[in-house]
């Protein structure tokens, strides 16, 4: 297996699976929509994209978002995204995407990574215990629109 940096060379085989992650949370397929969206963020820079391939097959992907800690004031990075394709599942691909996320947070010298995952996901809290994620208990998080 081979996980790198995603690139605009990637980006039909990242859409194809970006668009089966957005399928897997109840949304409509829309690989154009998917595309156009994905092909933003790697011209602009706004976020980074792991893609792991098994024997030169795009099996998962992990992306991060940059976001700041004015306290610290060190960068810090969101893991926005991870998806496994069901085929894939069960072979450490998922574990693999997030300590290579952990290893690029090191390396750049951000101050951490923040994940969220719904109450219910019981199988991805157990990785991120596993992996050393803490359950945040002192903040609130807050959303409007």
């Amino acid at each position: 297996m081979n996980i790198r940096k995603a690139t605009l060379n990637d980006l039909n085989s990242l859409t194809s699976l970006f668009d089966s992650y957005r399928v897997f949370y109840q949304q409509e397929s829309n690989f154009e929509g998917a595309r156009s969206f994905l092909k933003e963020r790697l011209i602009n820079e706004d976020s980074l994209v792991f893609i792991a391939y098994d024997e030169n097959n795009p099996v998962g992907f992990v992306q991060l978002y940059p976001t700041f800690s004015s306290v610290s004031m060190k960068r810090s990075w969101v893991l926005n995204d991870l998806f496994v394709n069901s085929s894939a599942r069960k072979k450490g691909i998922g574990e693999k995407l997030i300590k290579k996320a952990i290893g690029f947070a090191g390396e750049t010298g951000a101050k951490g990574l923040l994940l969220e995952t719904g109450h219910d996901n019981v199988t991805a809290q157990r990785l991120y215990e596993k992996i050393g994620f803490k359950k945040e208990s002192n903040y609130f998080y807050y959303f409007s629109l």
